[in-house]
């Protein structure tokens, strides 16, 4: 076989060859890399620009790239683990592939890096609140009244009332935003719910699950927290309401509630200017009237 079909066949071969790149997104974490001598850049937004134009080239040849969050201190702590030099480039490789089976990551679509990070941000931040729920939900244990696994009947009743919430939304697409307080922090998780042209409603699993689990732990501790929902509709005013978390359930909130709560400055406490083309109102039944005589946990 000739040279230049081995050549042709490799050329084949990395074009078939999916890739992981690590990005150091703000300059925080960049300027923890430059302790590093093996790290090449002295310049975040140099560093951007090249990795932008790889991922171009990448992208040309047919090359499928995901991006990671590279987290200067998970790297140093990786490599103390393993007993790995950190300042040499083939252990952030290591690192990097093992983001890539671990990880939070989001493909490489041709989309501005300037775009893409705050989305791969956002992605670890799901994923990061996802794990928290998901831990103290597991830690919850059974209840002792009736034996039952208080954080698996709790995910279980948030699923039913976030099935339940969609369900008795008017048309339009849906912006779910759910809040729990308690230590160490408040967690706030945002749910979408598309709607297409045929009136079916989807919405991204992963997001789905981290919602769920963050309303599910909230009902769980029967911490303080709440529910609002937003519906979009073409040709209609956009309609909010919501609710507050109570005991293992949802209660309403009024319309002068929902009202207050989007009119006021969160820091200040200060009146703003409401939005136009948006009516605050009442949220429709959930049917919570049945769970009144039930037991709960």
């Amino acid at each position: 076989m000739a040279l230049t079909d081995h050549q042709t066949m490799r050329r084949v071969l990395r074009r078939e060859m999916a890739g992981t790149i690590a990005v150091l997104t703000d300059e925080h974490d960049f300027r923890a890399m430059r302790r590093y001598g093996s790290f090449a850049f002295d310049d975040h937004l140099t560093y951007l620009q090249q990795l932008e134009a790889l991922l171009k080239v990448r992208a040309s040849q047919g090359t499928h790239t995901t991006l990671a969050l590279f987290d200067p201190e998970e790297y140093a702590e990786f490599c103390a683990d393993n007993g790995l030099d950190p300042d040499d480039p083939l252990n952030r490789s290591r690192f990097t592939a093992e983001l890539a089976a671990t990880g939070p990551t989001i493909p490489y679509d041709g989309r501005p890096l300037g775009t893409l990070v705050p989305a791969l941000v956002d992605e670890a931040v799901r994923q990061a609140t996802w794990e928290y729920a998901s831990t103290v939900l597991a830690r919850l244990g059974p209840c002792v009244t009736c034996g039952e696994d208080i954080g698996r009947a709790a995910f279980a009743r948030a699923s039913d009332l976030v099935v339940r919430i969609l369900d008795t939304a008017p048309p339009g697409d849906r912006h779910l935003v759910c809040s729990v307080s308690g230590p160490p922090e408040t967690l706030v998780s945002v749910l979408h719910a598309d709607e297409d042209p045929e009136g079916a409603v989807h919405l991204d699993e992963a997001e789905a699950l981290e919602f769920t689990s963050v309303l599910a732990l909230g009902l769980a501790t029967r911490g303080p927290g709440g529910l609002v929902m937003r519906t979009s509709a073409l040709g209609n005013a956009d309609r909010v309401y919501g609710w507050r978390l109570r005991g293992d359930g949802l209660e309403a909130l009024t319309a002068g509630e929902v009202f207050d709560a989007y009119c006021t400055d969160v820091e200040s406490g200060e009146p703003i200017s409401p939005e136009s083309g948006v009516d605050y109102c009442v949220p429709p039944d959930l049917g919570e009237e049945d769970r009144a005589s039930g037991h709960r946990h």
